[in-house]
């Protein structure tokens, strides 16, 4: 299902499914109350909303979506040029899985897409992935090692850094493709460390690596300013593997889709 007010965002959407994913069967609402309806007639395997529609908040839809009697548990994606925003401001509410900025262009969107629909790994990334706690390190190692991953497993934000100066010398024989780190870590270093190191002291930027930080934390604030500080996004704990991997993935094909590693 893809749901806008604008006929021409939802072909534009509609076209990228088409291309992308034959034999997807594209449901097209114009309003709230036309999702509801195609809500009623039936179950749907994806949904992608704006954040404005014509009578109401998309948001709103999401909702719809998850009170829907016989509708699975499915991915909720809000696909708008403020989801950044809403994202840093921590507006988005439980009923949306997942957000898509319209910034990032259609290309991206595909790749996004394609990561919930039929996810493709990409075999020899690696990730550079810091967590002080062994066993769940090894449930999350499994998760990506699963995806044909490299996953090296640190311990203290000290380590990792030490990890990216040898890499950044041309001293490590893998290209450190992404980091996944935990907030709370061993050592005087948090994650946030990490991701503020990342992004000044190695003066990367988002596509040239990005960071995404694993936390258990609901405070809408201390989340927020994991995002303004630099990190991607945010990984929830305890921690669903199939959003881990598809958020995972899509950082991946966007660093890639960039063509480059500079900022």
């Amino acid at each position: 299902m893809v749901a806008d007010g604008s006929k021409l965002v939802r072909k534009l959407i509609a076209d990228v499914l088409a291309r992308e994913l034959p034999g997807v069967q594209v449901v097209g609402c114009a309003s709230i109350a036309e999702a509801r309806a195609a809500l009623e007639a039936g179950s749907v395997d994806l949904v992608t909303t704006a954040l404005s529609l014509p009578d109401g908040d998309g948001l709103e839809l999401a909702r719809s979506v998850r009170e829907a009697a016989g509708q699975a548990y499915v991915p909720v994606i809000v696909v708008s040029g403020d989801a950044q925003q809403h994202l840093v401001e921590r507006r988005f509410t439980e009923f949306v899985t997942d957000y898509f900025d319209k910034s990032l262009g259609h290309d991206a969107l595909a790749e996004f897409i394609r990561g919930y629909v039929q996810p493709q790994p990409i075999v020899g990334a690696t990730v550079l992935y810091i967590e002080d706690s062994r066993v769940v390190a090894e449930a999350t190692k499994r998760m990506l090692e699963r995806q044909q991953l490299k996953v090296i497993h640190v311990i203290t934000a000290e380590e990792a850094f030490g990890l990216l100066t040898a890499e950044s010398l041309g001293r490590l024989p893998d290209r450190i493709d992404l980091i996944l780190t935990d907030v709370t870590l061993k050592g005087e270093l948090s994650g946030r460390d990490v991701v503020e190191r990342v992004r000044i002291d190695f003066a990367y930027g988002k596509r040239r690596l990005p960071v995404l930080v694993m936390t258990g934390d609901s405070n809408r604030h201390n989340q927020s300013e994991l995002l303004k500080a630099g990190a991607n996004d945010l990984v929830q704990k305890p921690i669903e593997e199939r959003l881990l991997v598809t958020k995972v993935l899509f950082q991946l094909r966007v660093a890639r889709l960039d063509g480059s590693r500079s900022n």
